[in-house]
């Protein structure tokens, strides 16, 4: 991907799809914010603890939400 897109086109295309999951009021993607858009990244079928094990994996600062950064 990155050799297609190159770097800058790469982060552009994360913080593209960023801004599709995340709750605009605080700005970071939540669990509720993840399953409501859930169907977006073709996910309808994963159960709420997939979910939850996809937010722990990038929750680097364990605040229990995917922030930007």
């Amino acid at each position: 991907m990155v050799d297609r897109l190159g770097g800058e086109g790469l982060i552009g295309e994360l913080c593209s799809g960023f801004q599709l999951l995340v709750e605009a009021d605080k700005g970071v993607i939540t669990s509720e914010s993840l399953k409501n858009n859930s169907s977006v990244l073709g996910l309808q079928d994963l159960s709420d603890d997939d979910l939850q094990s996809m937010l722990r994996e990038g929750d680097f600062d364990g605040d229990g939400a995917l922030n930007q950064m």
